[in-house]
């Protein structure tokens, strides 16, 4: 580039684009039903991002100067950088059309299947609750410019009086999470096509500096993740080769390089050396760096406003980090330190949290006119902004000092704990008790613990807050519904029961609205994966149990049938992850306080003759550190608060837990720390890769990998779940093996979610009548 343009003096990496009141969720769920044509869903979608641009610019972000991010997407940033540069799987090649593209039908197919065509698997984004779609790449994978959007997105944006910043996932971390197709040979690394990869966002780029962009962001968090499956000097290669080529480009925008999540350490001096104009430094999750060359010629993205919580925060400090990339580079800018697609739209919509906690929070907007106020304290210098930094430190100071966020009881609790309380008998004594106890069959088939939640029982639970049901009336109907999945699971031919959870709104709201501790909101809303969206609780205080939360449900269940039925509970590693938890302590002393709670309402369920306790951590791989040297501090504050949670019952009262939706083989030898008696892990949209790992780290409890893809609204056959079964059992012995669906059945129908699990007990039959013949014999 010959002239390089200003950079924003404040600008976001991202911002929410479900909509204030999940806009976006409802028009999409409404053109995968039917309801509404591709035209309408753009016309919702082009809405969406008109309505943002105009919020943003009037919280401060400006109308002309890039500092207004183009990030918006129907589904998910990585499936959109995939269909951009035409990596579709081959089983989705009649998907694409004479000219390459691929229409939005085909574009929600390759998220969510169709027919015996799998979906892109899907796992976790770095260490956040967002999840991604898994691009495969191949030898045979053709690169090109398949799709325009992005450009045609900024012309809109154009076109209403807005120049913004195009964003997309860079090519570097594009790959770094792709994982080899169907066709790639043993040990291929998608990395290896880099060099036919680059030259599709170079075009890419040519397009948006033809259409008037004049800065671009390539979000690159892979750059600072060592947990990725490739030789970090692979990776900083690949970098440099990278962003050499695109440096050099006659025709393009200006680059931003973005790396959030963490500090880019030994990238920084590589991408230093390129010709990339803006560097994205994350100071929420890293430190100020040390003088590198290079960095004086580059604009330094000071990345101090939070954009993975909700607090208010400490403001000065901000500024003053931001402030000390000035021995680096005399060009430094505000940002936030993430997207901002990881925290809910406004505080000012929620109206129940009461003005103390409202005062210390702040959401999207709030966090966008953060930005605005430290990028004009920056520049014009701390005086400017007093009086907003010492709103800050008020609300601080009235955030410590408050009733309830320090509980002495709770305190002196943690404080007696001995190594005796995270600690279970023997396994083998454990598990002649259980056999004992339960009875069950080879190959114990059981469900995860939701059953779909129907807009009868959405409908109750609605009445009951607005006062037009009584509680009692709210109960009879819910025992109603639990009556009712306990005879289809009796009439399938489960083994192992569960009440289907119709009385919980979510698997940590409804423990958050039962613990102290904790606030709910109304209106907080955060995208999950695709349409699928979550109200994270706020844990902003020492957490303890007032009385006891499942207890009642459960007894109710087990009087309706013979069969064991499970306990079902929420673990504190899933609570934290999912929540947005108090940042002025570690979090392993909140895991404790939550463990003890859920120790409590353990120790009552055993009590009142519930056998099977199930205590969910499908977050356990979520919150594992991207950098190596904080992995085992975290391994052993997560592992030792679900034991602590589940080592006070006896031999005889079988524990389980569940996973999902992330990368295991890490993580494997944590998992068997665990302790549980039964683990349930997702494996059906990964085809059981899972199970590798599992017989190579010689995991030798009871383990349930999940036949059934329930994040696919496409019934498994028959066929294919006995395969993935018999894949299964290939690498782990039958007497350990149970059979399950990956994950809650909460967000699927009923026709499908009988017909999907009728298919599982029938292929359970066939191969438990397998293994019954081959004994025989």
């Amino acid at each position: 580039m010959t002239t390089i343009p200003e950079f924003p003096s404040g600008t976001i990496l991202g911002y929410p684009r479900i909509g204030r009141r999940r806009e976006l969720k409802k028009a999409v769920e409404a053109f995968w039903s039917g309801a509404t044509s591709a035209d309408e869903l753009e016309g919702t979608a082009a809405g969406l991002r008109s309505s943002t641009r105009e919020r943003l610019a009037s919280l401060g972000l400006g109308r002309t100067d890039s500092s207004i991010p183009e990030s918006f997407s129907f589904y998910d940033q990585v499936l959109d950088a995939a269909v951009t540069v035409g990596a579709v799987p081959s089983r989705f090649a009649s998907l694409v059309g004479a000219d390459g593209r691929i229409d939005l039908a085909g574009y929600f197919t390759l998220a969510r299947g169709e027919g015996d065509k799998l979906p892109l698997e899907m796992t976790k984004w770095f260490d956040s609750n967002y999840h991604y779609l898994v691009p495969e790449i191949g030898p045979e994978t053709v690169f090109s410019l398949a799709s325009d959007r992005i450009v045609r997105e900024f012309e809109e944006a154009r076109a209403a009086g807005f120049t913004t910043r195009p964003v997309i996932v860079g090519p570097i971390t594009f790959l770094l999470l792709s994982k080899p197709s169907d066709e790639a040979p043993v040990g291929f690394q998608p990395l290896s096509r880099l060099d036919d990869l680059v030259p599709v966002y170079a075009e890419l780029l040519g397009r948006l500096a033809a259409a008037g962009a004049e800065w671009v962001q390539l979000d690159e968090p892979g750059l600072v993740s060592e947990s990725i499956d490739v030789p970090r000097a692979e990776t900083l290669g690949a970098l440099a080769a990278t962003y050499a080529t695109l440096g050099q480009l006659d025709r393009r925008p200006a680059i931003f390089v973005a790396a959030p999540y963490g500090s880019l350490d030994d990238a920084l001096p590589v991408l230093a050396g390129t010709s990339v104009e803006a560097i994205g430094i994350d100071l929420v999750r890293g430190a100020v760096p040390a003088s590198t060359p290079g960095l004086s010629t580059k604009v330094l993205v000071a990345g101090v406003v939070d954009g993975h919580n909700i607090w208010r925060g400490d403001l000065r400090n901000a500024l003053t980090r931001a402030e000390a990339l000035r021995e680096l580079s005399p060009s430094v800018t505000i940002a936030t330190s993430t997207s901002l697609l990881h925290v809910p739209h406004d505080v000012t919509d929620e109206s129940s949290l009461g003005a103390d906690l409202t005062s210390w929070l702040a959401f999207a907007d709030q966090k966008v006119a953060q930005v605005a106020v430290l990028a004009r304290g920056l520049f014009d210098g701390p005086a400017a902004i007093e009086p907003e930094l010492a709103a800050a430190a008020a609300a601080l100071e009235s955030r410590q000092a408050a009733p309830g966020v320090r509980d002495g009881a709770v305190r002196v609790r943690t404080g007696a704990l001995s190594a005796a309380d995270f600690s279970r008998g023997d396994y083998v004594d454990r598990l002649a008790a259980q056999e004992e106890a339960l009875g069950l069959p080879l190959l114990p088939t059981t469900t995860i613990g939701s059953f779909p939640q129907t807009g009868e029982i959405r409908r109750a639970r609605a009445q009951l807050l607005k006062g037009s049901l009584t509680e009692a009336e709210y109960r009879a109907l819910m025992q109603a519904e639990i009556a009712r999945v306990v005879a289809l699971q009796e009439e399938i031919g489960l083994d192992v029961l569960v009440h289907g959870e119709p009385e919980r709104n979510d698997m940590v709201q409804y423990f958050a609205e039962n613990l102290d501790g904790f606030a709910v909101t109304e209106n907080g809303w955060v995208q999950s994966y695709g349409s699928r969206c979550t109200r994270p609780s706020i844990l902003w205080g020492d957490v303890s149990r007032p009385r006891a939360i499942t207890v009642d449900w459960s007894v109710y269940t087990q009087s309706l049938t013979t069969k064991p039925v499970k306990g079902m509970l929420t673990g504190p590693v899933t609570i934290l992850a999912w929540s947005f938890v108090r940042d002025d302590q570690p979090l392993g002393e909140t895991a404790r306080q939550v463990a003890l709670a859920l120790r409590d309402e353990i120790g009552d369920l055993e009590a009142a003759g519930i056998g099977i306790v199930q205590v969910d951590e499908p977050a356990l791989r979520e919150l594992l550190p991207l950098k190596k040297e904080q992995q085992p501090d975290y391994l052993d504050w997560s592992v030792g608060s679900f034991r602590l949670a589940t080592a006070g019952v006896a031999d005889a009262t079988q524990i389980h837990t569940h996973l999902c939706y992330s990368e295991f083989g890490v993580v494997i030898d944590a998992i068997a720390n665990l302790d549980a008696d039964v683990t349930s892990i997702e494996a059906a949209r990964s085809r059981m890769e899972v199970v590798h790992d599992i017989e190579a780290g010689g995991f030798d409890h009871g383990i349930g990998p999940g036949v059934w893809d329930i994040h696919s609204p496409r019934v498994p056959s028959v066929t294919e779940l006995t395969e993935l079964l018999e894949t299964a059992l290939g690498s782990i012995p039958a007497r350990q093996v149970w059979v399950n669906p990956d994950c809650g059945l909460k967000t699927r129908g009923y026709a499908e979610t009988v017909d999907s699990l009728k298919n599982m007990l029938e292929a359970t039959r066939i191969v438990r009548e397998r293994i019954v013949a081959a004994v025989l014999a």
